[in-house]
Order: structure tokens, then sequence, then C-alpha cells
């Protein structure tokens, strides 16, 4: 059986059928950009129809990004996903406390999802950050907690927490009162490598660090 093994190849070919999706939808050449990824990392086109992208997003995650702003994550699938090499050639970092013992033992002592307990331990770390919510609806409503009671300042949010029980909840949350620039997934749809897709996508769009 002949196939295609370049990895650019692939990916360009990828692109190219997955274009004809995005004709005719209300996204800029930028959010093209993000959309595409997205489905390419779902294999699935229905999310053209989900994404929602904030007016500031693309601009003030690419200057966060620029200031080297690092990035804090719900779980680890998130932060293996996202491209840490070019983000460090900025002096971002991407942070994950989901296996923290002192995180798990918050979550006991509190009665919360360990999700959370990170979120609060991250507190004003935060500030200034990009935000990747991928997994966990918890994760996502602390965060906006953070920003509503405590004015935890992130520079923009990626929530794309997937599942049944609080998902869709969360990111109406997210979209409706979220004080800070961020990109989302309407829905039940979403998870730890719509996250990292979002993310890489925002770093490729800046491309590596001038010399």
């Amino acid at each position: 059986m002949d196939y295609i093994k370049d990895p650019h190849e692939i990916e360009r070919r990828s692109m190219a059928l997955i274009a004809p999706y995005l004709t005719g939808m209300d996204f800029d050449e930028q959010q093209v950009k993000i959309v595409s990824r997205v489905i390419h990392a779902a294999g699935d086109p229905d999310y053209a129809n989900h994404v929602q992208i904030h007016p500031d997003a693309v601009e003030a995650a690419s200057a966060a990004i620029r200031r080297g702003a690092d990035v804090y994550c719900d779980v680890e699938m998130v932060r293996t996903g996202i491209s840490k090499k070019t983000l460090a050639q900025y002096g971002g970092q991407v942070h994950c406390l989901i296996a923290d013992p002192a995180v798990a033992l918050l979550a006991k002592e509190q009665g919360i999802t360990r999700s959370m307990a990170a979120f609060r331990t991250f507190g004003h770390k935060m500030d200034g950050a990009i935000v990747a919510v991928g997994n966990a609806p918890t994760a996502l409503f602390e965060l906006f907690r953070l920003m509503q009671e405590e004015n935890v300042r992130p520079a923009m949010v990626i929530g794309v927490p997937v599942g049944f029980v609080g998902a869709a909840e969360s990111k109406e949350m997210l979209a409706e009162k979220s004080n800070a620039p961020y990109i989302t997934v309407q829905g039940n749809k979403g998870g730890s490598p719509i996250a990292a897709s979002i993310f890489n996508a925002l770093l490729y769009m800046i491309g590596p660090k001038a010399e």
C-alpha cells in the first residue's frame, strides 16, 4: 500500500483537505489557522461550527508570548502537547501542578478537585499569562472565580474542557462573562489535544524568535 510518509507533506495535505470546510465561515485569516489546527487535532470538521474566538484573543496571546509569558495548564496532557521549545525561545515555560503532592493534599483537605487546587495554588502567578484548560471543567470554574473574586488577570484563556458534566456550562460562562480574551469550543467537545493545538497554532503564527 502506498501512502504519504513525509511529515511536512502529511501536514500540507491535511490542511488542504480541511480548507474547504472553512470556506464561507466567519473567520479571519488568523482564526482560520487556529480552527484548521483544531480540526486537524480532532479529525472532526464539525469543530468549525463550535469554535469561538474572542476578537482580541490572537493579539493578546501573541503579545503575551513575545514578552515571555508562561502557560498554566490543568492537566499534564495539555502541558505535554504544547511546543515548549519555541515557547522557551521567548522565555516562557509551561506549568502544571495536577500531580503535585501538596496540591493533592490541598484538594483532599478542602474537598475540591485537584485541578481546582492547582489553580488556587497558581493564583496570581497567572496574571499576564496564558491559561490552557483542556480537561477539567472545575478548573475553568475555579479560574473564573479567581478572576472575579481575587482579581487574577490572565492575558488570555484557552478554555476547552471536555465532557458531559459541567463542560458546556463552564465554557458558556467563559464566553459570556470572561474579562480576559478567550478561545473556546461550545458544547461537550474539547479536550487536552484541542487545547494544545490552539496554543500551538498561536505559537506557529508567531514563529521562532529571530536571532
